[in-house]
């Protein structure tokens, strides 16, 4: 008896994984709301340069630029009545008094001057929170396939909220700067367990479906979050209220259920006994979960108990040929995922439309997306599914390149279809992680391909600041990068329709068979007529 048939007698789609789902996905609401914070917090209003203390408001003047345009750096050193001699051009200069902000919000940008030599510490002050996502995937991986996937939960619930508050009554940018990337930290807790205890808990025939719940509750929190921003514009109570919430989901964390397939492989046969029984109970099963025994769980389970004793770490995800390709092709996909993810994500001030509107058509186009992405991944197969994500996302990027930037309106249009490429590519790859990971190294496997997607969002600020030599390179980078990620999936096996894997040696059997030639019905009828013709003929391989 599998995992999935023991699943099955106490009830593998009842009641419980109904409230187990929901309690995993409320939380998943908030955290569209810390990825994206900075879009609003750290909003860019216009500004220009303050003038002298000895100056008059009324006939104060700004250089303008080569566009035209005022220069927002620099303002004159005399003002525009001081007799200077003939020929004689206004010599300007950096503001030396601060800068005038035109804005309604409260942003970071306005309390710490982030503009200007400073704007580069806003683009750092998003790349260091998703530092903290990254070496969070690195440790609580670990730690989560040695302590459980719910303590694990608990924790980043508990230091979001934490750190969330704190962040928000920062003095210094580098405080906030330090919550932020805390904040991060926890956010990789969250969903490395929301992931796995999703996966591990719903039958194979409905992981597609309850992965893509979870997508769709990140999708609504992308909803709500322009809406929170609006009502409050100070940034210090909009960081506030986003946070809070977490200290409710740690407190029903406790309530939460661990994962079956955890607490076998940890040698704790007798509380999975219990936890067994105590959902067939809420599922209206209950004689099924009293005719479980202790003797039958782990005979039926004896190899998955047997591989409790052998440990697991990051280093046997290169070991064998066949999870080392696997791990390649998969870093590079989550890389070039969350590197172009967040270049559109956090670049809504980019295409001169309202930042309130556009978030919300960016989180809109999640929904339809998604959709078209679980009807794929169902249907054609996950590997298709991610290739056609990426190739099309980096495809829609490249051609911003050639939009001129007066034509906002198509601007925006390539933007919204590419970040939507991107989010049907991370629903895609969640679900597909998990499937090609084996129990024993699944949390180590989704947490070191979490972590390159975290390098990639990290990375993907910072890559902004190259249009300052040339506007295009930045976009050119993004989408060769989307490109390479979606060829790198045709290099990945198929999971549709496979029950999860258990051990190392299952991925090496899948691959095995998937060599194997598959031969044509007329193919067949001919090898049967061989050897009617001639023995020899028939001891040749077919």
């Amino acid at each position: 008896m599998t995992f999935s048939e023991l699943l099955d007698r106490v009830g593998s789609m009842g009641r419980f994984q109904f409230l187990h789902l929901l309690m995993l996905g409320i939380p998943v609401l908030g955290m569209a709301s810390h990825n994206l914070l900075q879009i609003f917090t750290a909003a860019t209003p216009v500004y220009h340069c303050r003038p002298p203390p000895n100056a008059s408001a009324g006939s104060w003047e700004l250089p303008t630029g080569p566009d035209g345009k005022p220069e927002r750096c620099l303002r004159f050193v005399h003002p525009p009545n001081a007799s200077l001699p003939n020929g004689t051009q206004r010599a300007t200069e950096p503001c030396l008094d601060g800068w005038v902000y035109t804005s309604t919000r409260d942003t970071i940008v306005m309390e710490w001057d982030l503009v200007c030599k400073s704007n580069k510490m806003k683009e750092l002050a998003q790349s260091i929170f998703m530092a903290g996502l990254l070496i969070g995937g690195l440790v609580l991986g670990n730690l989560s396939d040695r302590f459980g996937r719910k303590p694990i939960l608990a924790l980043g619930y508990l230091l979001l909220a934490a750190s969330g508050s704190g962040a928000a009554f920062s003095p210094l940018l580098p405080i906030y700067m330090a919550f932020r990337f805390l904040c991060g930290f926890g956010i990789s807790g969250i969903v490395l367990s929301t992931v796995i205890l999703n996966v591990e808990w719903v039958p194979t025939r409905m992981r597609a479906i309850s992965s893509t719940f979870l997508g769709y509750c990140y999708t609504t929190g992308q909803f709500i979050l322009p809406g929170v921003a609006y009502a409050i514009p100070q940034w210090r109570w909009l960081q506030l209220a986003v946070s809070i919430p977490f200290f409710v989901s740690f407190l029903w964390s406790w309530w939460m259920t661990e994962s079956i397939r955890w607490m076998v492989l940890s040698g704790k046969s007798s509380k999975a006994l219990r936890i067994l029984r105590r959902v067939a109970v809420i599922n209206g099963k209950k004689e099924e979960g009293e005719k479980l025994s202790l003797e039958e769980l782990k005979l039926n389970l004896q190899e998955e108990i047997s591989l409790a004793k052998i440990k697991y770490g990051a280093a046997d995800l290169f070991r064998q040929p066949v999870v080392r390709r696997v791990t390649c092709c998969l870093s590079l996909a989550w890389f070039s995922t969350g590197f172009s993810y967040y270049s559109l994500a956090m670049g809504v001030e980019e295409f001169g439309v309202n930042i309130y509107l556009l978030q919300v058509i960016f989180g809109g186009v999640d929904i339809p997306a998604k959709f078209i992405a679980v009807l794929c991944m169902s249907h054609l197969g996950r590997r298709p599914t991610e290739a056609a994500a990426l190739l099309l996302g980096g495809g829609a990027i490249l051609a911003l390149i050639f939009v001129p930037s007066d034509l906002q309106t198509l601007r925006t249009v390539l933007a919204v279809f590419g970040k939507g490429c991107m989010s049907s590519s991370f629903s895609c790859l969640f679900l597909y992680t998990s499937e090609l990971y084996p129990t024993v190294i699944r949390q180590t496997g989704l947490g070191i391909s979490n972590m390159w997607a975290r390098v990639g969002s990290m990375v993907a600020p910072l890559v902004k600041i190259t249009a300052e030599v040339q506007p295009f390179i930045p976009n050119v980078i993004y989408g060769i990068v989307a490109l390479m990620g979606g060829s790198a999936a045709f290099f990945l096996q198929e999971t549709l329709n496979r029950p999860l894997p258990e051990t190392i040696e299952d991925i090496e059997h899948w691959s095995q068979r998937a060599n194997v030639p598959e031969q044509e019905p007329g193919e067949e009828k001919e090898t049967q007529r061989i050897p009617l013709q001639s023995c020899e003929a028939g001891m040749a391989p077919s």
